[in-house]
């Protein structure tokens, strides 16, 4: 589920400072991404992700502190208290005016750069010249692919990532109908 297709009571919308910073940070993006299969220890998380335990502890605390996980679940292992981290069962959002989501779209694309060769991957990119009337016909494709896609999810399966940006760029034809 997306923020754009989650109730309004389902979605934890990042607003303040903290909770920006919190997202702003790689490393945290990627212990959102591990906590998203579900609870881990902070030694689990820093396994995973190939980091220090005490770099894994110091970006789950700021995460804690955002409200963006908590402490799911404890368990006593040879008298030591465990405690597990779990992502809320809120849909993340973040305001379309907010740069948390440019934040974001550099570290979907930091992953993108990151993942392995030998795993499956496509990327395309493709310049258009679209009319305003094309532009928002386009936008309602990518969201009815992202929904249909949506539909296909099954949480058996390894992870496959979307990630879509349409937008207009700067033009750099300069100004028409000069003969430069």
């Amino acid at each position: 589920m997306t923020a754009d297709d989650a109730p309004r009571e389902d979605i934890l919308e990042l607003e303040t400072d903290q909770q920006l910073h919190a997202i702003g940070s790689l490393a945290r993006h990627r212990v959102l991404r591990v906590l998203r299969d579900g609870p881990a220890t902070v030694t689990q998380i820093a396994e995973r992700l190939g980091i220090a335990k005490g770099s894994s502890n110091y970006h789950v605390k700021v995460l804690v502190k955002a409200g963006l996980i908590s402490v799911v679940e404890t368990r006593k292992v040879r008298g030591v208290t465990e405690l597990y981290y779990g992502r809320s069962d809120k849909v993340i959002g973040v305001p379309k005016s907010s740069t948390g989501r440019d934040i974001l779209m550099r570290h979907a694309l930091a992953d993108v750069e990151a993942a392995a060769p030998e795993h499956e991957r496509d990327e395309r990119l493709k310049h258009l010249r679209l009319s305003p009337e094309d532009f928002a016909l386009a936008v309602q494709k990518v969201v009815a692919l992202h929904a249909e896609l949506k539909a296909m999810h099954d949480p058996d399966q390894p992870a496959a990532d979307l990630f879509t940006a349409l937008y207009r760029p700067v033009d750099t034809r300069g100004p028409r109908g000069s003969d430069a």
